[in-house]
């Protein structure tokens, strides 16, 4: 059986070796010594400033609109997996909606102006893949309009935009460490932001608010990183860029197979550095996609309908139309993409796919 994704995990002895601590002191959670190094380490690894390490991937972006008192409207994608809108509605704002660029599939910038109103207060983009956003077409019309910018980067550790770690733009950028993910900690996330002010408002509300023992800051939750997690975080991060390296393979692979044929596959924003992390491809219609899927999973190939669907038909939200989204939901299909697929695993898809496709 060929999934979607295969979770990569380090030797288990070097697991249970930086796990001998936990058991040495007995000190499970509420940040403990392997929190605060792997914070430190992925700090080193990315060039950041400031990292909190949180409990899971979505946490990050309730705590980000928490921190910032943002309130009424949040300007969004439709394309994100479902974290990024039920985040806004779950804090008590209004997602507004703003379609994507049919190539990058990152948010449409040229759009974003027209949809603020009075309302506004934020706006809150996806890394699509790993794909960065136009970071400077967004900075500017935050900073016309006086909002705030957070970028859910769940898919996109390690990637790096001119230069810099993706995870340097915007007020506040977050990170999933799901077991899904390129870089992961079983379960868990992380938030990333350049102020020092900011960085103690999201420690505070990350641990129910605590400023020590008996005294409280403010008000807070419990979305802390177990020292389980770290400890699985620290045995990965060795391995991370063997890890990339080994999935560039299988993408070039990916590219060559597909390379004369009308998929249409993600491209790139100018001057990433990328990580990787998925493999898309879009098909003409919907009924070839479902073509393909039929076809590969009756070879025990098991890709995903990955985003889908568009995000602005969720079923608590007031129903509204985005073409592209819409569309491109419908027809993209995530490939199997890991660290150790076989070539011949790589040629058994590409095959299936090419003689349903084209």
């Amino acid at each position: 059986m060929i999934r979607v994704t295969k979770t990569f995990l380090p030797p288990q002895a070097e697991y249970q070796e930086i796990l001998e601590d936990v058991w040495r002191t007995g000190w499970v959670t509420n940040r403990g010594v392997l929190v605060k190094e792997l914070e430190d380490k992925i700090k080193i690894y990315l060039n950041t400033d400031y990292i909190l390490a949180t409990a899971n991937g979505t946490l990050p972006l309730q705590l980000a609109i928490k921190a910032m008192g943002l309130n009424g409207e949040i300007i969004t994608t439709p394309f994100s997996y479902v974290a990024t809108t039920s985040s806004i509605v779950w804090e008590g704002c209004t997602p507004v909606f703003v379609d994507i660029h049919p190539d990058y599939l990152t948010i449409d910038e040229t759009k974003i102006e027209a949809a603020i109103t009075r309302k506004t207060s934020a706006i809150l983009a996806t890394h699509v893949f790993g794909n960065p956003c136009h970071v400077e077409v967004i900075d500017s019309i935050a900073n016309k309009y006086d909002l705030k910018v957070i970028y859910d980067g769940a898919h996109a550790f390690g990637v790096r935009y001119k230069g810099q770690s993706i995870f340097n733009y915007g007020d506040i950028s977050t990170c999933s460490f799901h077991a899904t993910k390129l870089f992961h900690t079983g379960e868990g996330g992380a938030l990333f932001c350049n102020s020092e002010r900011l960085y103690n408002k999201l420690y505070y509300h990350h641990n129910f608010g605590h400023q020590g023992q008996e005294t409280f800051q403010g008000l807070g939750i419990n979305a802390k990183m177990s020292e389980l997690q770290a400890a699985m975080g620290l045995a990965i991060l060795p391995y991370i860029d063997d890890i990339m390296k080994a999935r560039n393979v299988t993408v070039d692979l990916y590219d060559k197979a597909f390379k004369s044929t009308s998929i249409q596959r993600l491209l790139l924003r100018e001057e990433t550095e990328w990580n990787y992390g998925y493999y898309p491809i879009i098909l003409r219609t919907e009924k070839m996609l479902l073509n393909v899927k039929q076809a590969l999973e009756s070879q025990n190939i098991y890709p995903r309908r990955y985003f889908y669907p568009s995000l602005n038909k969720l079923p608590y939200l007031e129903q509204s139309s985005f073409k592209v989204s819409e569309s491109v939901a419908s027809r993209i299909l995530c490939l199997p993409l890991s660290h150790n697929l076989r070539k011949e695993e790589i040629e058994l898809i590409t095959t299936n796919i090419i003689k349903v496709a084209t």
